[in-house]
């Protein structure tokens, strides 16, 4: 399928490219596209429908921000991608953080974030400055090529993160791993069962033959509320 180049900038970690495209995974239409040098493609809009989310994962997170505190004001989102939940909650005050300048610009200029609030620089340092009990939710949604960075992880981030959360506020991560026998997943899952009284893991069932798939924690001290049906067909996984 042909493909529309618009940019690509050259960075430490790699090429980032945004092309149009009029074919994604099987189906035809016009969509624009983000996506690293490891050919993984961290956004996608769909330009004949912008306020669509195509992918599953950004659909699930924004039905459980809905659903567990639906009057919720304020979010903090590591890792920006193309914006597509702060874009979705531009009603709310939305604080979007992004390690590389390259992606919030090319995100501003191509994905229509000029209007969102983003903050450069290392996502848990730029946390850490935020006033405690300030927001409703802390969203982790970072990649690099090796995964999610490991600091944001950690015992530390956790604590870091439960310091920053109103009462009944939520920690969101969006997650890539195995289904079964998962280390890094399940340790993710301990560590923060030791800092939150409620954990919860919802995982993307994937097509046969598939070993990685997207998986969501979500972590509150009080019960974390949302509609099976609604969490755009993740499921909730037994860790």
């Amino acid at each position: 399928m042909q493909q529309h180049l618009l940019a690509q900038v050259e960075t430490e970690d790699g090429i980032i490219t945004v092309y149009e495209t009029q074919e994604l995974y099987g189906e035809k239409g016009r969509f624009r596209i983000l996506q690293f040098a490891d050919e993984a493609i961290q956004g996608a809009l769909d330009l004949e429908q912008q306020g669509r989310m195509i992918f599953e994962y950004p659909r699930a997170l924004v039905h459980l921000m809905a659903c567990h505190r639906p009057q919720f004001e304020r979010a903090f989102i590591i890792g920006l991608g193309i914006g597509t939940i702060a874009r979705h909650w531009a009603d709310r005050q939305i604080v979007s953080a992004e390690a590389s300048r390259d992606v919030a610009e090319l995100s501003r200029r191509y994905f229509g974030c000029e209007q969102l609030r983003v903050e450069i620089g290392d996502g848990g340092l730029l946390l850490a400055e935020q006033p405690d009990g300030r927001f409703d939710y802390i969203v982790v949604d970072a990649f690099t090529s090796g995964g999610t960075p490991s600091h944001l992880t950690s015992p530390s981030f956790y604590e870091l993160a439960a310091s920053k959360l109103e009462e009944g506020g939520a920690l969101l991560f969006n997650l890539m791993g195995r289904r079964q026998q998962d280390h890094s997943i399940q340790m993710i899952y301990a560590d923060l069962q030791e800092r939150f009284a409620h954990v919860q893991a919802f995982i993307l069932p994937a097509g046969r033959g598939h070993d990685l798939h997207n998986i969501i924690l979500a972590a509150a001290q009080t019960p974390i509320r949302c509609q099976a049906r609604q969490m755009a067909g993740f499921i909730p996984h037994d860790l």
